[in-house]
């Protein structure tokens, strides 16, 4: 059971670090702790996410709660028919992006507000531990089936806005993706790639920040005639885009457009950015219109301050598109939608619409082990003290010209460096100055 409870969700190796005497555990302890009486849950495409249900359910069910059972869904559908259906709160079975023989479980209090280590996580490991679960219900819960997918597809295509004919192409990865790409059924001329659901995954990994599960639909771009790809994660709560050429377009690029979209319905609104994204992303909110606001990195954080700050979209430099309209959570396919819609709408194509807020040159993240985590940002802190620091998440230091933000992994003994500067060759030189004072 060790480790399996993070930050963010609950996962482990199913058979080994997560059983199904563990999910039942599990739906007993979220019921103790949430005290519910309606939990939507959901599930992945892999082939345990089946049993796992069952057993979580009869632990729910036990506690007296009733059970919506929203059936093989995506994340972004979970969060919805949690807040569609009003219910106390949800939970999805799914390990994201991670190979096929993992699973977990990603829970929300009522309103899809996520639950984190620190907001519940922990608190739910405590009571598996000890078993400090409040007593049986004397009526147990019913499971209710409820097909959410029809629902969150007709609401997100109310945000079409298509122009003229688009071809895209999709990778699917044999993912929950399969579902959210629904949403373009008859907007949009779709050529699929790995197109059946498989959680064993037997393409290639569905994680589109990994540039080599790309290849196969670079190939397809370049070898065809299209507006732009997608590429959908494992739960499609994230998605990668690229060009019309298929190169891969940075995710906080991606963050920019869809701000000015949403910026063209609502001046003035609040727009969340992690401390990761270009510079460029705050100038171009601005000159959109928009209120642009930093945040740290994690679902949770940006899920609360876009509450806060009643904000109309926060993107992250993962893929992780947020929306208002989707009780601030994720939509992978409202995403998508906003970037077809101002495709079809430019005299431009993808490539040349982007080129506007590429003004910068960024390192991408570079990951270094490190015995001292503490110690080598104290260091980097010393080092750089003439730069204005931020420590909103980890430290990042900006000067005129350069900036680096570094943070330690959550998971692993390791710290994250991302580092942009407006010329290529100081980024070069400064990357490489920063990385030494790493791993030293």
């Amino acid at each position: 059971m060790a480790g399996i409870f993070k930050a963010y969700d609950i996962r482990g190796i199913y058979g080994k670090t997560l059983t199904d005497e563990l999910a039942y555990k599990i739906g007993r302890a979220f019921a103790t702790f949430i005290k519910c009486r309606k939990v939507v849950v959901g599930r992945d495409m892999r082939p345990h996410s089946e049993p796992l249900f069952k057993n979580l359910a009869r632990g729910l069910t036990e506690q007296g709660v009733e059970v919506i059972d929203v059936g093989v869904c995506s994340t972004p559908m979970s969060y919805y028919g949690n807040g569609k259906l009003g219910a106390d709160g949800s939970i999805m079975i799914t390990a994201s992006h991670n190979p096929g023989e993992w699973n977990g479980f990603k829970m929300c209090r009522e309103q899809a507000i996520p639950l984190s280590g620190a907001t519940g996580i922990q608190d739910i490991e405590i009571i598996v531990n000890s078993g400090a679960f409040a007593a049986k219900a004397t009526q147990p819960g019913k499971v209710m089936k409820h097909d959410i997918a029809p629902e969150y597809i007709a609401h997100i295509r109310k945000f079409a806005d298509i122009r003229r004919p688009l071809n895209i192409a999709v990778d699917y990865a044999n993912s929950m993706g399969l579902l959210e790409g629904r949403v373009f059924d008859g907007l949009a001329n779709i050529t699929p790639l790995f197109d059946t659901l498989d959680g064993t995954f037997p393409n290639h990994e569905a994680n589109p920040l990994k540039a080599d599960t790309l290849e196969k639909i670079q190939e397809v771009i370049r070898h065809g005639k299209f507006d732009f790809g997608i590429a959908y994660d494992g739960d499609a709560d994230r998605a990668g885009f690229l060009n019309e050429k298929g190169e891969i377009i940075p995710m906080d690029m991606i963050t920019a457009l869809i701000a000015e979209a949403l910026l063209k319905k609502e001046k003035g609104g609040a727009v969340f950015y992690d401390l990761r994204s270009s510079w460029a992303v705050k100038e171009f909110i601005l000159e959109n219109g928009g209120k642009p606001m930093m945040s740290r990195v994690g679902h949770a954080f940006i899920k609360q301050q876009m509450r806060d700050a009643k904000a109309v979209f926060a993107g992250e430099l993962s893929g992780h598109y947020y929306f208002r309209e989707n009780y601030y959570a994720e939509s992978s396919s409202l995403a998508a939608l906003y970037v077809a819609n101002l495709v079809s709408q430019s005299k431009v194509p993808l490539s040349e619409m982007i080129k506007p807020i590429q003004r910068y040159f960024a390192s991408g993240e570079i990951n270094s082990e490190v015995h001292d985590v503490k110690s080598v940002i104290a260091n980097l802190r010393t080092q750089y003290a003439q730069g204005r620091a931020i420590e909103l998440d980890g430290l990042s230091i900006e000067f005129n010209d350069w900036w680096f933000n570094v943070r330690a992994s959550n998971t692993e003994p390791l710290v994250r460096l991302n580092l942009e500067a407006k010329t290529r060759a100081l980024m070069e030189q400064k990357r490489d100055e920063v990385l030494a004072i790493i791993r030293k």
